[in-house]
């Protein structure tokens, strides 16, 4: 007893310690990566920009008001998860999965005969009760499920998480997002825990939709551009909106000028991830708009923007000179 709760300080403390120093040097291990089977820390097209997600310093909030139980529960996670040389998107996964099912506390309690970290049923073959709250056993029966889920690396971090638990509320673990990056980037000494650099976003898209037309014009970077052209091998630029949104099931007008009604109309400033941005001769009168692009957040747009140059991503600022004051959200 005294030998765990000294380890439960000693947790709290380095946590503590990570979480507010600005001094602490981050690292990937390749090698964790190559034993995974060459798996990178996340998918960038499975969750756009999930190393911020929501709110910034949401995740660091959130993982900051955690108790010693959960912050060992994290660690063990962690430790496991190295062990068996899984990819950080793994240990991120387990997080999410225990945040949400049982706090990341061991409870000897749930739904029917649900019991432990995640809540595992002994009648529907998870174990025995007194395995399924043997935090070891129980972490490690989640990723050897987790590793059994299709192409569960290419998956939202939540989603992956519901294809293990088959939830009846799938949506609840995306809430845990943003916190587990965190725990995994800062415990877990991991630099980019979701594999997308400086990421896409300060905010996830606004919606499903949003989220897949942004998928879909991202991979499409590097086809030329072609006047009055809609895909599938080249684009202009209300070309590659209209197919991006089309393959979200969002039917968009042909031309840029007609897509600007095409949608709610919002203050340019308070565009998200997905929003379509527009840039004018006169920014003042909509009828002079002569291209569209999508924001993809943290300051940058994808876009088919004039001949010569290919589908690409750039830098974008919402002070441009061209740029018209309204952003627009297909589909609401």
């Amino acid at each position: 007893m005294r030998l765990a709760i000294l380890v439960g300080v000693l947790v709290a403390a380095v946590f503590a310690a990570v979480l507010t120093t600005s001094a602490v040097t981050k690292v990937v291990i390749d090698q964790q990566q190559a034993a995974a089977g060459g798996v990178a820390n996340t998918s960038c097209d499975a969750a756009i920009g999930p190393t911020q997600p929501g709110q910034p310093g949401q995740g660091t909030g959130q993982a900051s008001r955690l108790d010693d139980e959960q912050r060992g529960t994290v660690s063990l996670i962690i430790s496991i998860g190295k062990q068996r040389s899984l990819a950080p998107r793994a240990w991120q996964v387990a997080i999410q999965a225990g945040m949400t099912e049982s706090g990341l506390h061991n409870v000897d309690h749930g739904d029917r005969d649900s019991l432990g970290i995640f809540q595992m049923r002994p009648s529907m073959n998870w174990g025995s009760a007194a395995q399924v709250t043997d935090p070891n056993y129980a972490i490690n029966k989640f990723f050897d499920v987790l590793l059994g889920v299709p192409d569960w690396q290419n998956l939202r971090p939540g989603d992956a998480a519901q294809s293990v638990e088959r939830s009846g509320f799938p949506d609840r673990y995306h809430r845990w997002e943003a916190m587990a990056a965190t725990l995994v980037e800062n415990l877990g000494q991991v630099t980019d825990a979701a594999g997308c650099g400086q990421g896409l976003g300060a905010a996830l898209p606004p919606s499903q939709a949003a989220a897949q037309a942004i998928k879909f014009a991202m991979g499409e970077q590097g086809k030329p551009y072609v006047w009055g052209a809609t895909g599938p091998n080249t684009y202009d630029c209300s070309g590659l909106m209209l197919r991006a949104y089309e393959s979200a099931g969002v039917v968009l007008p042909r031309v840029s000028r007609d897509q600007y009604k095409a949608g709610a109309m919002l203050p340019v400033h308070e565009a998200q991830p997905g929003d379509l941005v527009f840039l004018a001769t006169d920014p003042a009168d909509p009828a002079t708009i002569h291209h569209v692009a999508m924001y993809l957040g943290d300051g940058k747009i994808v876009e088919a923007q004039q001949t010569g140059v290919p589908v690409h991503v750039r830098p974008f600022s919402f002070d441009e000179a061209e740029v018209v004051p309204q952003a627009v959200r297909p589909g609401v």
